[in-house]
């Protein structure tokens, strides 16, 4: 099949999702009020609770979702062919991760700015609540030691991208600065500055005194490096002390000063990007190589699909992020839609060239199979098979490849980097939420759940030792960060599902996605995380499988009590605001 005519059809369908489901969505179940106070106007602080114009908040919200896992997990899941992959993205956006996203962010919207994790006392009482917070907790601090992992290693294979990285720190501080202290409007610094960061990264692939390679300046991959733990451990952990010492930072800073600005300009790093891929698609005209089906898989992809591919079709992490921070920025209420639902949208349309990608890499598909010879050889190459492929796509627009896989880098690096931050934040916002709960006044302290944040983030991503040796973490939970992802989404939704019956909408949209969920998520996790621990691994990952006992526990128990929430008649103190 040409890939041309397979990125048309899934665009298209993305459009209609937005222009009519999506409409119908806002409309006529959550019900939409332009007129409603948001509580970025009600609790303005200026620090968390920010009105913010729509643009700018899209921006921030959608490279805070972003991260890496739309790229990874495509490129990772094309192993059982790209037909499952490209349905699995393209239904799962409209259907799922649209309403997902869109109503987290509603629900909040409409209770005071409070994350999904303290509403669920409201709507599935106390000890649900205590429940959902830690596997939140357990989610958040995955994700903050799988992203931390990620760009480490981004760094040590493509030293090219690190100053470009870096030096949009302070260009985006003096955006912030311009814009809130001095009335400047965003949009033309942060083009200045995409165009300062691209500048600097052509450079930099050309110039090897720009490029900073740890490992090289530690006498390469045979070095002894720090403390003799070997020149490619010592850049590793040297790189995850530096980001820890930055998310600190950034986590804890007014979001007008950092977080907003800086996620203006990576919302043009994915203008720009998906411009290069797409242009590049209709310009290269690529065929597709890869098997539409691989009924040869020693893995199968049902239900494993559904945990692989989550960024890109439905994830959890997105609903905290929507009622974590963008439900504190939110404008008007009717913002929500083009935040939440379109957000969704643009990382179902990155998802889908990430698959294209992969699978017009090869000549033929004896190299896709060869490449693809296992669901472990996938996952360990999908991330490189994506940049590989990327940057063949970016040379039809006769751009060196060298510049290409600089920029692609710089990209994934960059949304990584913005969930990770934003993590920290919504991780720190949790460990002050149960020092309430649990009468601990010091977990309120800001710097206080912070550090605790990013110690327990730093301590999960280094001192665990796997196949990759030190440092395996990130490596070591992947599995499950899949799965704890999907876990969250289904929670969410049914938490969604309960405030709209409580308001007597129809709650279809959200309790089908949410059924097939939980069904997929728990059936895959009892069989990656108990069943191979038990039976294949011999027991050697415990970290997963303490992890995943603990929050399959959880859930169940939730369920329980989310299901007896949903069938009850009375009204969990939903205020006459509320029933609006």
């Amino acid at each position: 099949m040409n890939a041309i005519a397979l990125a048309a059809i899934g665009l298209f369908i993305f459009v209609l999702g937005y222009r009519f489901y999506s409409k119908f969505v806002a409309e006529k179940i959550f019900r939409l009020d332009p007129n409603y106070v948001t509580p970025a106007h009600r609790y303005k602080d200026g620090v968390d609770f920010v009105p913010t114009n729509k643009f700018v908040l899209w921006g921030h919200h959608f490279t805070s979702v972003a991260g890496a896992a739309p790229i990874l997990g495509p490129a990772i899941a094309v192993y059982w062919g790209w037909l499952p992959a490209v349905l699995w993205v393209v239904l799962g956006t409209v259907f799922a991760a649209g309403v997902h996203d869109f109503g987290t962010l509603a629900l909040s919207v409409r209770n005071k700015g409070q994350s999904v994790g303290t509403l669920a006392h409201r709507l599935i009482g106390q000890r649900g609540k205590v429940l959902f917070l830690f596997i939140i907790l357990i989610l958040v601090l995955m994700v903050n030691a799988v992203f931390a992992w990620v760009i480490a290693n981004l760094f040590i294979s493509y030293p090219a991208s690190v100053i470009p990285v870096f030096i949009q720190i302070p260009l985006a501080v003096w955006i912030g600065y311009a814009a809130y202290k001095k009335n400047m409007k965003m949009l033309v610094p942060s083009l200045v500055a995409l165009a300062v960061m691209y500048g600097v990264a052509i450079i930099s692939s050309q110039v090897e005194f720009l490029q900073i390679d740890l490992v090289r300046y530690m006498g390469g991959e045979e070095g002894a490096g720090l403390f003799g733990l070997g020149a490619i451990s010592s850049a590793f952990f040297i790189w995850i002390v530096v980001l820890m010492v930055y998310v600190y930072i950034a986590s804890t800073l007014p979001v007008w000063k950092l977080l907003q600005p800086r996620d203006f300009i990576n919302s043009h790093q994915l203008v720009v990007g998906l411009g290069i891929l797409y242009l590049g698609l209709l310009f290269t005209n690529p065929e597709i190589t890869a098997p539409a089906t691989n009924p040869g898989a020693d893995v199968s992809w049902f239900p494993l699909l559904f945990i692989t591919i989550a960024c890109g079709a439905i994830s959890g992490f997105h609903g905290l992020v929507s009622s974590g921070t963008s439900s504190k920025q939110l404008d008007k209420e009717t913002d929500a839609r083009f935040v939440g639902y379109l957000g969704a949208v643009g990382e179902g349309v990155l998802a889908l060239i990430s698959i294209i990608a992969v699978i017009t890499l090869f000549p033929n598909r004896e190299e896709f199979s060869a490449s693809y010879s296992s669901f472990a050889a996938a996952s360990g190459g999908g991330l490189g098979n994506f940049i590989e492929g990327a940057t063949i796509l970016a040379s039809g627009l006769m751009i060196p490849a060298s510049v290409a896989s600089t920029i692609v880098s710089i990209i994934v690096v960059s949304f990584a980097a913005t969930t990770l931050d934003t993590s920290v934040r919504l991780m720190r916002y949790i460990i002050s939420e149960l020092g309430v709960e649990y009468k601990v006044p010091q977990l309120e302290k800001k710097h206080v759940a912070t550090s605790i944040a990013v110690l327990s983030s730093a301590a999960l991503v280094i001192l665990p030792e796997g196949p990759n040796g030190f440092g395996s973490g990130g490596y070591l939970l992947w599995p499950l960060f899949g799965t704890s992802n999907q876990l969250l989404a289904g929670i969410s939704l049914l938490l969604i599902s309960i405030w709209l019956r409580k308001l007597g909408r129809n709650y279809l949209i959200t309790i089908i996605p949410m059924v097939f969920l939980m069904f997929m998520t728990l059936w895959a996790m009892f069989q990656q995380v108990f069943l191979q621990w038990a039976w294949y691994n011999e027991g050697s990952n415990t970290l997963l499988f303490i992890f995943g006992a603990i929050i399959f526990v959880f859930t169940l128990w939730i369920i329980l009590t989310a299901a007896q929430a949903l069938m009850s008649k009375s009204n969990p103190g939903f205020s006459d605001e509320d029933l609006k």
